[in-house]
């Protein structure tokens, strides 16, 4: 059991939540996941040094780190592991979001060669300082996300007991080791492992495509949640049909006409949060578009687009073709 009593987590209305990504979980992304029933949304990880700098700069915090009230609950996830630098952090964004999360997982070099992400999975003297400092400096619980270990399976038990010791109210596990990056298949034995070894809440990652995957991971694991990243972005319906099909053992299909609908209600999302770029919508469309019918050409279309009229003029055509 933990030495510390860990803040309650907020009420989630499904135990889909959708994962933090960098570059592709934008802020109108997460509300249109939020709006299609996922539990929990998160945003993609920011520096802790990058929130004190501007926050010094006397920049408010939602100039650089963008969210909407719509989203709630919301978690901000942070990365870093200056001890003071991380405790100023946190402070600043604890007021803003309901969970802060800490990222223990990202795989990506420019991020563990700053000992952070899955590279801390290597230091359990300087993560447990990390959890205790953000668990003492937050007013709202701190959850954490990890890999299964570096370039072995053989951390991340060792990692969640300090978590749990130290008040860390909830663990997703992407059930890759960082070596493993994104290839392979996601070895699901070892969040059963996780949830037999400690007593807060547990978050299944990895590999979910289906709403059948979800309920499998479940039923396998025991975990209490699962989250979904890359499969969401291609059908944030995933979360709509994930709650069905746990609640009734069914779900609607989606058509390609209510798929392109809400990329059209993303669009007009991203026009209130002004760091989303052309390309950033571009790239939603090239994903918004995958499994819908003609959507290999007009992919092809929409990679040479150069502005955001000539983008939505193509998929207006489609749409048009569609009813």
């Amino acid at each position: 059991m933990s030495n510390i009593d860990s803040k309650s987590l907020p009420i989630f209305t499904s135990k889909a939540f959708f994962a933090p990504m960098a570059g592709v979980s934008d802020p109108a992304l997460r509300l249109i996941c939020k709006e299609l029933g996922a539990g929990l949304v998160i945003t993609e990880l920011t520096s802790i040094y990058a929130i004190t700098a501007r926050k010094n700069l006397g920049h408010e915090i939602r100039e650089f780190i963008e969210f909407s009230d719509q989203e709630r609950p919301h978690s901000c996830q942070l990365f870093g592991s200056d001890i003071e630098e991380l405790e100023k952090a946190v402070k600043l964004v604890a007021p803003h979001f309901d969970i802060i999360d800490y990222n223990m997982g990202c795989p990506a070099p420019h991020i563990t060669c700053q000992m952070a992400g899955a590279a801390l999975l290597q230091e359990p003297e300087l993560t447990r300082k990390i959890f205790r400092t953000m668990v003492k400096a937050s007013n709202k619980p701190v959850s954490l996300k990890i890999r299964a270990g570096v370039n072995h399976p053989d951390r991340f038990i060792e990692t969640a007991k300090i978590a749990q010791e130290e008040g860390i109210a909830m663990i997703t596990l992407h059930a890759r080791t960082l070596k493993e990056g994104y290839s392979g298949k996601a070895d699901w034995q070892r969040i059963k492992q996780l949830k037999e070894a400690v007593s807060i809440p547990i978050v299944g990652n990895g590999d979910i495509q289906t709403p059948e995957d979800a309920q499998r991971m479940l039923n396998e694991t025991g975990c209490d949640y699962v989250m979904i990243g890359r499969a969401a972005c291609k059908n944030p319906f995933l979360f709509t049909q994930i709650n069905q099909y746990l609640k009734t053992g069914h779900y609607d299909p989606i058509t390609d006409k209510q798929r392109l609908e809400y990329f059209f209600k993303y669009v007009e999302y991203t026009k209130n949060y002004p760091t989303i770029k052309f390309v950033n919508i571009r790239l939603q469309a090239m994903t918004f578009t995958r499994g819908v019918i003609g959507g290999k050409d007009i992919r092809a279309r929409i990679g040479q687009t150069k502005d955001l009229e000539e983008l939505m003029k193509i998929l207006h055509e489609l749409y048009q073709k569609l009813t």
